[in-house]
């Protein structure tokens, strides 16, 4: 198994909601990726510059740069297949696809399952007649088995999901199932990719395992609330929706008539599976633990989180795409104390955040008790991670942030001292900051930002920037391949910062650093993992699927 991380890249799904979802809206039976979670049997992103363990057939393949590093396969006047892999039975493969051009009618880009042969496989294609097609070759061509009407836009990217398990193929959009077939032709085989005289770009192929559905779950317990316009109450399966735990950090702290982050800890839970259903249930007034099933793609923007709320992801599929959460109210430099009504102890978790059309998550207006940890974030359009606008006490950990640069910012501007001086208290712990090159994060005028037990990995850019008179304590990260690690010397005013015990290899800078700033430990308590051994820690405990019930 090749496992690799790339770089920014476009959307993933918003290029599904702008190009497919309006025509299979009303024609097709959505249903969500199921939430199991599953083992890695192979990934390639190309990052590394080739293509090593694939075969090819057919076309032109060649690493090309598109966005990130992908793999293109470039002629349109032959039946191109590249494999990898082994002879697997029950497999998922996942990538991402840019048609470029087609030669003839009928054609298509397609991911491959159980490939024996380059004439023996199943695909899941996009084809330029306007669909989407499942289907397979055993020895001629190609066969549909199921086809959805689809806009196909050439030079827009697409993340396609084949599944094999048993007989039971499916076929999946940006996360969303739109074809599904059974068949028995195939029993095993290779995962691949194909331009069926067509060109097109692949990037970030996964291949994992799958056994496919346990069954319908069981009945939910419904109970009645009180006001008819509000979503029931669901009572949902045990073990399914982790909304236990407490942070580390200054999430934890009793501060601003808040005692520690509880989120919609002593109300009633239920679970979400489509945007109204969750824009609903964030919006609520009062304690409420919102279980969110699938990948939802939510309308364009950020969507507002009220206070005491924890909304948590079900197993390792679940998620947010085309948009973002907000926790905070309108901006108003005009107020500069906190508001009686500041929105405040949100707990996010356990969610995979893509193709926002702004920040993933924002903090803002003086919210404050608020944790985000053991989420996947990548790929937005802005921030994946924004507190600003004197917001404070929050906890940011166990997240993993992947291809893209505007990664963590924390305080909007530096002409913001009137809202922000004193506070963006803020605690950043046992994250995998992977690739993003800067806002690893990029701070003003909070202090003590506390900055520990982090993995960085090839921040080309910075890792932590600590400018305009704010204070970072950066202690116990682990630094790999990255040229400017910690500096209170980036750009505009100059900040404070103290690096301690940190560890620092394969070509990765010295800190810049200098000036006293206030310890951590005054506001609570923490335990330093050994600083050479972050990278495993961490990169085995942050993202999703990785918290218990």
């Amino acid at each position: 198994m090749r496992r690799r991380k790339g770089r920014r890249a476009v959307s993933l799904l918003a290029a599904f909601t702008t190009a497919v979802a309006a025509t299979l809206l009303g024609v097709l039976t959505l249903a969500a990726v199921p939430s199991a979670s599953a083992a890695t049997l192979f990934g390639d992103d190309f990052e590394d510059g080739d293509a090593n363990g694939w075969s090819r057939s057919g076309g032109s393949w060649s690493v090309v740069t598109d966005g990130s590093r992908a793999y293109r396969q470039t002629g349109t006047s032959a039946d191109a297949r590249a494999t990898a892999g082994a002879g697997w039975a029950n497999q998922a493969v996942q990538a991402r696809v840019k048609p470029i051009a087609f030669n003839g009618t009928g054609r298509h880009v397609a991911v491959l399952a159980r490939a024996q042969s380059t004439s023996s496989y199943y695909f899941l294609g996009l084809s330029n007649a306007g669909s989407v097609v499942l289907g397979k070759r055993t020895g001629g061509g190609p066969v549909t088995l199921d086809s959805a009407p689809a806009t196909v836009t050439a030079g827009t990217w697409y993340t396609l999901r084949l599944e094999a398990f048993g007989t039971t193929l499916r076929g999946f959009v940006g996360g969303v199932e739109v074809v599904s077939a059974t068949d028995a032709s195939i029993a095993s085989g290779r995962a691949g990719l194909a331009g069926h005289y067509a060109s097109a770009s692949f990037d970030d192929v996964l291949v994992t395992d799958v056994a496919g559905p346990t069954g319908p779950p069981p009945s939910p317990t419904v109970t009645p609330t009180v006001t008819p316009t509000v979503t029931p109450t669901v009572t949902v399966p045990p073990g399914s929706c982790p909304t236990s735990g407490s942070p580390v950090g200054f999430a934890s702290v009793n501060a601003w008539g808040q005692n520690g982050t509880t989120g919609g800890a002593g109300g009633p839970t239920v679970e979400v599976d489509t945007a109204a259903e969750l824009i609903s249930a964030i919006g609520r007034s009062g304690p409420l633990n919102i279980c969110v099933r699938g990948m939802i793609t939510v309308p364009a923007g950020m969507h507002n989180v009220a206070s005491d709320k924890t909304i948590v992801g079900i197993g390792s599929d679940a998620g947010i795409s085309g948009g973002g959460l907000n926790i905070g109210l309108p901006a108003d430099n005009a107020v500069t104390s906190p508001p009686a009504d500041a929105v405040h102890n949100v707990i996010i978790r356990n969610l995979t955040f893509r193709g926002a059309a702004d920040d993933s998550i924002n903090v803002q207006m003086f919210s404050h008790h608020v944790w985000i940890d053991h989420n996947d974030l990548c790929c937005g359009y802005d921030g994946l991670v924004d507190i600003k606008r004197g917001s404070s006490y929050v906890t940011v950990s166990w997240n993993h942030t992947h291809r893209h640069t505007k990664n963590m910012l924390l305080g909007h501007d530096d002409g913001n001292a009137a809202q922000d001086t004193g506070r963006l208290k803020v605690t950043y712990h046992h994250n995998w900051f992977d690739r993003t090159p800067q806002r690893n994060p990029r701070v003003r005028f909070g202090e003590p930002v506390h900055v520990f037990n982090n993995y960085y990995l090839y921040n080309t850019d910075t890792g932590v920037a600590c400018q305009a008179n704010a204070g970072c304590l950066v202690e116990g990260n682990y630094f790999e391949r990255v040229e400017e690690p910690v500096t209170n010397s980036y750009a505009g005013p100059a900040g404070r910062c103290v690096a301690r015990n940190n560890v620092f290899v394969e070509d990765s800078g010295a800190p810049d650093c200098s000036g006293s700033v206030q310890e951590a430990s005054a506001y609570y308590g923490y335990t330093l993992d050994d600083p050479a051994s972050v990278k495993a820690i961490v990169t085995a405990g942050a993202g999703v699927g990785k918290i218990g019930s």
